[in-house]
């Protein structure tokens, strides 16, 4: 029995003055080499689900349940954001196909683009996605990743992953496709389907002339249709769009501001291993290499 106001015990309220809070299960997400299938059965949650993508896949589980993918491809040939970080790989006066080769040899060989990071909607918001994007560029072993993505204006998470951005600017091709737009639709320039549905009201004739139209505004002021892979195919690839996908592709040209960021590897040239606790990412700071010393013997 406990007399009042003799208390046999006392109680000691301590406060953390920098609180860091952590998922209870992240210590149990592994992180490892994935495929294809994996992107497959996650892409329809991600933003551009409808476009296909391949490369290297890296994958998220938790007891063996998949619960985020990230896709790591090659990089694009020409980047108007990549020439302000890299000013001598930035095309001269004077070049031809055979410095244009070696400028992306240099580029395969030494850089790695995220084309997609997803993750499954039950698990966000517990910092999943930039861990699995760190670990990922680390794993390529390539010294730089780059991202370029609308969603980095949004949600932050290749930042917390170390990448740098570039300011973000315009395309170039602004106020000439807003004109555009406007002369040939009443619908807003950036509502896929209101313009759709004009179209699909037009005759068949006019219709098919417009389509032809969009396609060679597109096909004009495209870089991505006249470098790399797509470099041969002259307008080929273009006429072969249907009406959706060039409506898209041209309004991604003339209005969409993606953040260009680039992270360097300090793991460039390494081997790690082929699975990974995903708290790797908390071992050490974005710009160290991994702390392997850390991992536990079922990772080793």
């Amino acid at each position: 029995m406990i007399n009042a106001g003799t208390p046999e015990f006392e109680v000691e309220v301590h406060r953390n003055p920098d609180p860091q809070p952590k998922f209870a299960l992240l210590d149990e997400m592994l992180f490892e080499r994935g495929t294809k299938e994996d992107w497959e059965a996650l892409h329809e949650l991600h933003y551009k689900a409808t476009n296909a993508t391949g490369g290297h896949y890296y994958r998220v589980s938790l007891h063996g349940e998949l619960i985020g993918v990230c896709v790591m491809t090659s990089p694009r040939g020409l980047l108007a954001p990549r020439h302000k970080l890299f000013p001598r790989i930035k095309p001269g006066k004077g070049e031809n196909r055979i410095t244009n080769t070696h400028r992306y040899k240099w580029l395969n060989h030494n850089s790695t683009l995220n084309s997609r990071t997803v993750v499954d909607t039950m698990y966000r918001g517990i910092g999943i996605a930039y861990r699995l994007l760190n670990l990922s560029s680390r794993a390529e072993g390539k010294r730089f990743a780059e991202i370029q993505s609308s969603m980095s204006r949004y949600n932050f998470f290749a930042q917390k992953a170390g990448f740098k951005f570039v300011k973000p600017a315009r395309s170039p091709y602004y106020q000439e496709g807003l004109v555009w737009f406007r002369m040939n639709f009443e619908a807003n320039p950036v509502d896929f389907v209101a313009i759709m549905e004009e179209l699909d009201a037009m005759s068949p004739e006019l219709r098919q002339i417009m389509v032809a139209e969009m396609k060679e505004f597109y096909y004009a002021r495209s870089s991505m249709e006249k470098t790399g892979k797509n470099r041969d195919k002259g307008t080929s690839r273009v006429d072969a769009m249907d009406a959706g996908k060039v409506l898209k592709n041209l309004q991604q040209l003339v209005f969409a501001v993606p953040l260009y960021g680039v992270y360097e590897n300090p793991d460039a040239g390494n081997v790690l291993p082929a699975e990974l606790p995903l708290s790797a990412f908390d071992w050490q700071p974005t710009n160290a290499p991994l702390k392997l010393s850390k991992l536990d013997e079922d990772f080793t």
